[in-house]
This record gives structure tokens, C-alpha cells and sequence, in this order.
């Protein structure tokens, strides 16, 4: 038996929302199906609405897709924020009858669960709530409720045995009310579970972290900042196993200074940051850029300007770090699509700066750093691995020249202590012995071999495509939305449009020749982004004078596949 179901929990954060969705995740993963999570919650410590999405398949899941086909909603607010959702075909579990009333929907399967009621009156412990409704869930679905709890076994273990024996109550509570009350729903209902794929269930930060390490990084500095605090948090328990270290900044500044001076040193480093930091951190890019020192910069983009939606999506960040740091600082801005592209995207972040010397950027955001999929282990033996070009002393009693003129741009760099190695890393203006120097001549050398590096960048990173061979409509979409692009292709090749796609890696600089092949072969160029300026179409434009229809939300939420095929439709006509 196929399936394609989306499970919504909505309610107060605090309520055990987001515990809750990741326990199903978890649960269906173990059981052997294809998940994806999208998390929304406030910015609060509790209260305010708050979203945890799965999606379950036995096929590779793309996106989040569209909607939800089952919500369940803690509270009123939940309700009246999903009830527009709710057409027919849809089921809808709620806190009730009691707590608060619902209307009427035509089609719709409701489900009145005591979640509040059974939890304080009969448990007594309202913390039980979502417990209670995931064992509701269970029973009326089919969930694996063995692999179920087995998770919450897992999670709770560490603390009693009396704790985990009070969430199983709270489980057989929700089932048994449905069972005296309602019986299987006759719409949705979840196979027997399946044999165990070799996967990890990671997040999308979690997967950035696995990557720094895998790429050989050994020293992260940061200072903590919403969405991008977990990279430190679980690059903390990888590191050390390594002999790497991880360094919580007093500030912004002093992480990325941190973080360049490791690199300094002799050791792959990065830093993780969101917007906020971004803007305090560019002075030090600079840097970096000017002493030719490799650094990753992981942008988890969230919504802005200012302070802005600490806790929601957006791909705003573009601008900035394809222009942070005043003068003419080269640097490389690369996006990840989706949880295994956090991966290998974070590995080609750190081959990027160590072969170029230079910043890179890496652009994930809120939504994919808290999206959890089950990806396939790594072959660790197929990924390639790139150190910088080092020194050695040829014997000759040459004086060491740091930022010798290359024909790439490239130069061997020295490492403190090394034999005949010694030089000056300035932010000032130097010559190739790093001496400072602001003659012309040295100036227009340095700052040509500096941008010589940028020449070959779109070679190094794969723009992949797909679709028709000549194309009434092109999507080019970069970062999350690539997900939902690849979706919404797979559901206009079923209908015999004739689309193409392309998903670059690489923003800036601009991918300028893989741009200009795809836009030859289409009609029209789609370029969906999920901010308001239409930031990689202006840099699109500047770079090859292409011009691409924008379609730009910035809701703080990502695109869903059908807006996508809404809009290539009317493109299409």
C-alpha cells in the first residue's frame, strides 16, 4: 500500500507542538519510511502558535508539498488558523468537546479528542497533553505505535523509567478513547512498517555540522543567534572527537576574528551566523578577503531587516553576502536545497576556501535548519576532500613570498612555525613578500590576482538541470525553493508541459555561462525567491543582462509546489 501523507500539529509553543512532530518523524523513519519535517514556532519561550509538519512517503519526498492531509490542533488558536485549510477529504483532530467549538465542514472528518481533559483528570499531568493526542493519532491512523514508542523510550529513558511509563500511559489513553469512540478513519491509514533503511535522521544544521567535520574542520567560533545556534551546539559534540574545539564568542566580531585567526594558524574554520551577524561581521570578511585567509561563513538566513522574524524563513541574505565588507572583496556564495545538500554544500563551502584562500558563504535559513529528513549514509571513502596549496621551503634562501603573483590567483600559504615561512597576514594593501605597499602598480596587481581566483569558481560546482530539451517556461531557483521546484516539475511533466529547470549551487559569483546555455533553450525564465527584491534575478541581470520574471513571496514561510505550477501556468497560456 502506497502513501503520501502530511500530518500538521498546531498549538502553543510549550505545548509540546514541535516534540510532538519530531517523535512522528522519528517513529516512521525507524519504521522505514521517507519523512520530511517543517517546523514554525514563535520567537517567544512559550505562547504564540506554533507548526510541526510531517510528511510521509514510501517515495523520495521532495517538499513539504502543499497543505496537510491530517491536522491536529491543541487549541483554538491552532483551529482557527488551520480551519480555512480544511477541504474535503481533509481530517481534523481536535482538543474536545468542551474546549472550545468548531464549524461545520462539508467533507471533512472530525474528531473530538479530550487531549486537556484526559491529560489533567484522568493522568493528572497536563503536560501529558500531546502524549494523549499522539496516541489519538495512532489508533486512528495506523501509526506504528510500537516504533512510536520506542522513540519516546529513547528520549526519556535518560531521565526515569517513571517518565517514560507516564508518556506510554498518556499514549494508551489517546488510543483507547478513540477506539470506545470512533474506530479507524476509513481515509488514512499507515502500512505495517517496513525493514530499516541505512539512513541518518538529521536536521539541516546538524547536517552542516556533520559536513565541517567530514571536510576536516577543526575549529568553529561563534557567537549564538537564532537560527544558527544548533550548528555550535551539536559541532560541540563532534569536535572534540577530533581534536577540534568549538569557541562561543562574546560577540559577532570576535567569532568570525576567532575563526580567522585559526585559519591562520593552520586549521579549516568556520563560523555560523544569521543576518544580524552578518551585518557585524563584514568588516572581518574583508580581512579575510585582503590576507587571502580561507574561512566558511554558514549564513542560516531568517527574516528580516533589523531584528526582523528571528524564528522564519526567508532568502534575504543574498545581497549582503555577496556584497558584506567594503572595497572590492572577492568571495564565494554557495545555497543548500535541503538537508543532504546541507552535507556535501558545507564540504564544498570548506574545498572552496581552502583552494581559493578566500571567504566562503554558506546560505541555508530558518526552515531548512530545522527540516529533518532521513538521508542515505554518506560513503565517506567517495567524498573529495581539499586542503590548501602549503610552503615549503625549496632551499634555495628565496625570501618566502606569501601573495606571489600566480597565474590562478593562488599562492602557497605558510603556517606559524613553519621553516623559512614567516609573514605578515595585514588588512592592509601589500606586495607579493606582504610587505604593505599602496603603489599603483601594487595595487592593481593584488587586487587582479585576488579576483583571478573567481574565474574558474563556476566550474567547481555542478549547476544541475532538468526538463524539456527546449522549454516554453525555465525555472532557475536557488536554496529551499528548489524543493518546491522539483515537485512542482515532476507534477507539470505529468501533465505534458513543457518545462525546464535549473538548480544552482553557486550564486555568486554568478554562474554566468550555465545561465546563459539554460536560458537559450527556454521561452520564458521563472527565477521564485523567497524575498521582496528579487535578489539572485538582480544579480542574474547585472551579470549577463537576462532578464527573469520574478515571483517573490515573503510571508516567512517557503513556497509550496502549487503556487510554483500557479504561476508557470499563467506564464504558459
Amino acid at each position: 500500500m502506497a502513501i503520501d501523507i502530511a500530518i500538521r500539529i498546531g498549538g502553543e509553543g510549550g505545548e509540546g507542538v514541535i516534540s510532538s512532530g519530531d517523535f512522528l518523524m522519528q517513529s516512521a523513519a525507524r519504521a522505514g519510511f521517507e519523512v520530511m519535517t517543517f517546523k514554525s514556532f514563535p520567537a517567544e519561550i512559550k505562547g504564540g502558535y506554533a507548526l510541526s509538519q510531517v510528511r510521509f512517503s514510501d517515495e523520495k519526498i521532495l517538499s513539504q508539498g502543499d497543505g496537510f492531509d491530517i491536522v491536529v490542533c491543541f487549541n483554538e488558536e491552532a483551529y482557527q488558523i488551520n480551519k480555512r485549510l480544511l477541504q474535503p477529504g481533509k481530517v481534523l483532530v481536535y482538543d474536545g468537546p468542551g474546549e472550545f467549538e468548531i464549524e461545520p465542514h462539508a467533507g471533512v472528518a472530525c474528531y473530538a479528542i479530550p487531549m486537556s481533559h484526559i491529560a489533567k483528570s484522568e493522568l493528572g499531568a497536563y503536560i501529558s497533553k500531546n502524549m494523549v493526542a499522539m496516541g489519538a493519532v495512532c489508533e486512528l491512523f495506523g501509526f506504528p505505535v510500537e516504533s512510536l514508542k520506542r522513540s519516546i523510550h529513547d528520549k526519556f529513558i535518560k531521565k526515569s523509567q517513571a517518565v517514560v511509563d507516564q508518556n506510554y500511559a498518556a499514549l494508551d489513553a489517546g488510543a483507547t478513547y478513540v477506539r470506545d469512540h470512533y474506530g479507524k478513519d476509513p481515509t488514512y491509514s499507515f502500512p505495517a512498517a517496513r525493514a530499516a533503511k541505512n539512513v541518518i535522521i538529521v536536521d539541516g544544521n546538524q547536517a552542516i555540522a556533520l559536513g565541517a567535520t567530514t571536510a576536516g574542520c577543526r575549529y568553529l567560533g561563534a557567537y549564538p543567534i537564532t537560527p544558527a545556534t544548533s550548528v555550535g551546539i551539536y559541532a560541540s559534540k563532534l569536535f572534540p572527537k577530533g581534536d577540534g574545539y568549538v569557541y562561543q564568542a562574546e560577540d559577532e566580531i570576535a567569532g568570525i576574528a576567532s575563526t580567522i585567526g585559526a585559519s591562520f594558524a593552520g586549521t579549516k574554520a568556520m563560523t555560523c551566523t544569521s543576518g544580524p551577524g552578518i551585518d557585524l561581521k563584514s568588516e572581518m570578511v574583508g580581512l579575510a578577503a585582503m590576507a587571502e585567509i580561507p574561512v566558511v561563513i554558514a549564513d542560516i538566513q531568517r527574516g528580516g531587516p533589523s531584528t526582523g522574524m528571528p524564528t522564519q524563513h526567508e532568502q534575504s541574505d543574498l545581497f549582503i553576502c555577496a556584497h558584506a565588507a567594503h572595497g572590492d572583496t572577492p568571495r564565494a556564495v554557495i545555497a543548500a536545497s535541503n538537508v543532504e545538500d546541507c552535507f556535501y554544500r558545507t564540504i564544498d563551502a570548506f574545498n572552496l576556501a581552502e583552494k581559493y584562500q578566500m571567504p566562503v558563504f554558506l546560505l541555508s535559513d530558518a526552515a531548512l535548519s530545522l527540516q529533518v529528513e532521513a538521508m542515505a549514509r554518506p560513503d565517506l571513502a567517495k567524498i573529495k576532500i581539499v586542503d590548501r596549496l602549503r610552503y615549503k621551503a625549496d632551499g634555495n634562501g628565496e625570501r618566502y613570498q606569501r601573495y606571489k603573483v600566480t597565474a590562478s590567483g593562488i599562492s602557497p600559504m605558510s603556517h606559524p612555525g613553519d621553516r623559512g615561512g614567516t609573514y605578515c597576514a595585514t588588512g592592509l594593501q601589500h606586495q607579493e613578500n606582504s610587505a604593505p605597499r599602496t603603489s599603483a602598480d601594487v595595487c592593481v596587481t593584488m587586487n587582479d590576482k585576488r579576483w583571478r581566483k573567481l574565474d574558474n569558481l563556476e566550474a567547481e560546482i555542478e549547476c544541475a538541470t532538468e526538463g524539456a530539451a527546449k522549454a516554453k517556461v525555465g525555472i532557475i531557483s536557488w536554496g529551499l525553493t528548489q524543493n518546491a521546484v522539483r515537485e512542482a516539475m515532476v507534477r507539470m511533466r505529468t501533465e505534458g508541459m513543457e518545462v525546464a529547470a535549473l538548480y544552482p549551487k553557486l550564486l555568486f559569483p554568478v554562474p554566468v555561462k550555465a545561465i546563459e546555455v539554460f536560458a537559450a533553450r527556454c521561452t520564458t525564465l521563472l527565477l521564485p525567491e523567497a524575498n521582496y527584491q528579487g535578489q539572485f534575478a538582480q544579480l542574474i541581470r547585472a551579470a549577463t543582462g537576462i532578464d527573469c520574471v520574478r515571483q517573490n513571496i515573503y510571508r516567512g514561510e517557503p513556497f509550496i509546489p502549487k503556487e510554483i505550477i500557479a504561476r508557470v501556468k499563467e506564464l504558459y497560456a
